[in-house]
């Protein structure tokens, strides 16, 4: 009996115990109290009686190694595990204690995160601060008893890189959460650390943009990561954990190896001396200044010749800091964008640090290790987005990516040997809760996910986030919410790229009255769900369910009614001016929507979190100026009519609804329609039967994923009525228009070059190889033809 009758255990620790676990201790505590009314007390010596929770780190709490000793604690399993917990209940476990509830770590992590586990079970969920999820009352806590065994984790290094927080996290930080300290501080990062442990993560990748304080200005921040256990780290344009942005003080071209040697050297000696006693993941290499390219070096072979000196000075400043073999000091590398050309060009990593392999920014990981990177003693990693700066197309607002790939490319990381570090560009924490908890959870738990749909993934988290009964309705409406915005993200509702010449989306007007009747329809529905929360749960509803349905919903409406209303407003100015009240209504309803997140939510505790449209114009989607409204005169009075369907429109067939899918896999929510399916066997084919009224094309929509091992392309070969196959190849590389266009559509379009005469067809797909993901075949008849 935990609680009963007002009654709450006591929390016993070693005070000779990591720091960590005092931290976890007081975090149980507080969430023994929200849950129950009562707070327990902390004690450091066993209490006569009673039915305590005993907490501690194996070899370093003289109570549990009593325990051990004494024959009443099986820890075999637990000696010389990786971030391992026991929460066991033990009879009489000392004299004067009738039963206890011993949680026991195999390290000072798997401590901490045996208390947040409780914690878990207690109700109470790890974005209890930063979502503002209340837990439900209890007047009575009762622990089954028996032994629970927890880990090891599947990756070893887990954990977020802030990034981009120019527009969420560094306003809120400074002028709400923190104004005393005006920027991302200690204060800030503790409620960081203690989310990261909540997600039994361990790893950070502190802020890192122009606007931040770099983490290791303040020696504070450092010591209270290692207060928390947090393995400190940094991101890719960072190496030697130096903040080259705000922390490099000489002329910008002498952050140059080549020709100043000495002091860069210098520089990244001083932050090897300054942080040796920490726990740290080490990234090695050079970059430019900011996420640009090394100087120093022009051709390939200079770049290797120059980064093979690089990675030997700096293991050796190492091993002089640290005090042991390089070979034993964890360390990182990241062959990111050019950096991936030079890897390629014959770049030899140090054996014992760890590849962390990037996504290609929108979620497609790059590359995936082949059989030698795979046997490595350093291990692979994988650098992945869930929020991003940069080209095309931007997308920091909402969180988008939908679990189904998240998912989906994990598991594939995870399978090809990626399992040292994971590391998720999680921008401003705010709103990627979900797609942080899904990743975090999977990194703990790679088993939990398999087999699992995304809609299956969203009713388990929202039934945890909300309650066994609400969790089959949120999910519903989450996972409605990320089909369709795969098919287009707020972000990029636009049909052409950067330095192209604007033109209107490439839907016609039935796919886009479609799409916004479904939104409309999720509006609703999100509506209805809202009514029933209970008030304690409205603010963690609002900023979890409500704010991105109905933020996403109006993007589209707004996008589609200005551009409706360009496409009037010279034949049909009064039907043009109803179209530019409801693009402006729903502009203004964003802005509403964004203030309430803002202003009001949990009396302004997000002040400043939420931007509508960040990034001051770098990278931006575009958005139709306001619109200017007709003449009054010219008012309508009705809404356009509905679009009617142009004969000649395109006929899609989902990948799905194949006769004989064998050697295929349906990935659910990864898709524009149901689900994509994905090749599980070289060799594995597709048959579909159809009949073309008068002559069509061919098309097939992939979803752009990238090869794995070795290979740069996808293949696949397509037969018609038994005819010879027809071998595509579709080279896969992370730049050029063709790429650009599939992150931004969600969907590589590919021309078989295949023509079908009127009449029933037999299809017949074959893929060679595993990963390739089909979404849909469309048959594009000529001018004023059908197909079915």
């Amino acid at each position: 009996m935990l609680a009963n009758a007002g009654t709450v255990a006591p929390i016993v620790t070693d005070p000779a115990d990591a720091a960590v676990v005092g931290h976890a201790a007081a975090d149980l505590a507080d969430d023994l109290a929200l849950v129950t009314g009562h707070r327990p007390d902390i004690l450091t010596t066993l209490p006569a009686g009673g039915m305590p929770i005993l907490l501690g780190t194996l070899g370093h709490s003289a109570s549990i190694d009593r325990l051990v000793a004494a024959g009443k604690l099986d820890v075999r399993q637990l000696k010389g595990a990786w971030e391992s917990f026991l929460i066991a209940t033990v009879r009489r476990p000392l004299p004067g204690v009738e039963q206890a509830l011993v949680i026991v770590g195999s390290d000072r992590r798997g401590t901490a995160y045996g208390a947040y586990e409780l914690s878990q079970a207690i109700g109470v969920s790890p974005w209890v601060w930063w979502a503002d999820v209340a837990p439900r009352h209890r007047d009575s806590l009762i622990i089954a008893s028996g032994t629970r065994r927890f880990g090891p984790p599947s990756v070893r290094y887990r954990g977020i890189f802030l990034n981009d927080e120019d527009w969420g996290l560094i306003p809120w930080a400074s002028r709400t959460h923190d104004p005393a300290r005006g920027n991302i501080g200690p204060k800030t990062y503790e409620r960081i650390f203690q989310l990261l442990l909540r997600l039994k993560a361990n790893t950070l990748w502190p802020a890192m943009h122009h606007s931040s304080t770099p983490f290791n200005d303040d020696p504070a921040n450092a010591r209270l990561a290692d207060s928390y256990a947090i393995v400190m780290s940094s991101s890719h344009a960072e190496p030697m954990l130096r903040n080259n942005v705000g922390e490099w003080k000489d002329a910008p071209d002498r952050f140059n190896y080549a020709t100043n040697p000495a002091g860069v050297s210098a520089y990244w000696k001083e932050r090897a001396t300054a942080n040796a006693a920490y726990e740290n993941l080490w990234p090695i290499g050079m970059r430019g200044i900011h996420d640009s390219g090394l100087l120093g070096a022009a051709t390939d072979d200079e770049k290797v010749a120059l980064l093979t000196k690089i990675f030997a000075d700096q293991r050796a400043l190492l091993a002089q800091a640290i005090g042991r073999d390089p070979n034993r000091i964890p360390q990182t590398f990241t062959p990111y964008k050019e950096v991936l050309d030079v890897y390629r060009h014959g770049l030899k990593v140090p054996e014992d640090v760890t590849l962390i392999w990037p996504d290609d920014n929108f979620g497609y990981i790059r590359h995936f290790p082949n059989a030698s990177e795979q046997a490595r003693p350093g291990g692979n990693g994988v650098y992945y987005h869930l929020s991003y700066l940069g080209a095309p197309l931007s997308y920091l607002w909402l969180s988008t990516t939908p679990p189904a790939l998240v998912q989906e490319e994990m598991l594939r990381a995870y399978d090809n040997g990626i399992r040292t570090v994971w590391i998720a560009n999680v921008g401003d924490i705010k709103p990627a809760e979900i797609d942080i908890s899904l990743f975090l959870g999977m990194a703990w738990d790679i088993g939990a996910a398999r087999g699992r749909t995304q809609r299956a993934f969203l009713d388990q988290w929202a039934g945890a986030t909300f309650g066994a009964s609400q969790g089959k309705a949120i999910g519903g409406l989450l996972d409605d919410y990320y089909r369709l915005n795969y098919v287009r993200r707020p972000e990029h509702l636009q049909w052409w790229l950067p330095s192209e010449k604007p033109r209107f989306s490439a839907w016609s007007g039935t796919e886009i009255d479609t799409r916004l009747a479904r939104f409309d329809a999720l509006t609703q529905a999100t509506g209805a769900v809202e009514a029933s929360i209970p008030a304690d749960l409205k603010d963690a509803f609002f900023e979890l369910v409500d704010y991105p349905v109905r933020a996403s919903a109006l993007a589209n409406r707004r996008l589609f009614a200005s551009e409706r209303y360009a496409q009037l407003i010279d034949a049909h100015p009064a039907e043009a001016r109803v179209a530019a009240g409801i693009a402006r209504d729903a502009d203004a309803g964003i802005k509403a929507l964004t203030r309430r997140f803002n202003d009001q939510v949990a009396g302004g505790k997000w002040r400043y979190i939420m931007a509508e449209e960040p990034a001051d114009n770098q990278w931006r989607g575009f958005r139709l100026a306001p619109v200017a409204l007709p003449a009054e005169g010219l008012a309508g009075t009705a809404p356009w009519p509905a679009a009617t369907p142009a004969v000649d429109a395109p006929i899609i067939i989902e990948a799905e609804t194949a006769a004989t899918p064998r050697g295929w896999r349906l990935i659910s929510g990864l898709s524009h329609g149901e689900g994509s399916i994905m090749s599980e066997a070289d060799g594995a084919r597709l048959s579909y039967r159809l009949i073309a009224v008068t002559s069509a094309t061919l098309d097939l929509g992939l979803i752009p994923l990238f090869p794995e091992g070795d290979d740069s392309a996808l293949h696949f070969d397509v037969a018609i009525d038994g005819a010879a196959p027809h071998r595509i190849d579709v080279p896969r590389q992370a730049e050029g228009g063709g790429w650009a266009q599939g992150v931004l559509d969600n969907l590589l379009t590919v021309s078989t070059g295949l023509t079908l005469s009127p009449g029933p067809h037999d299809i017949v797909i074959t893929a060679r190889g595993t990963g390739l993901a089909l979404d849909r075949l469309t048959l594009r008849p000529a001018p004023s033809s059908t197909a079915h």
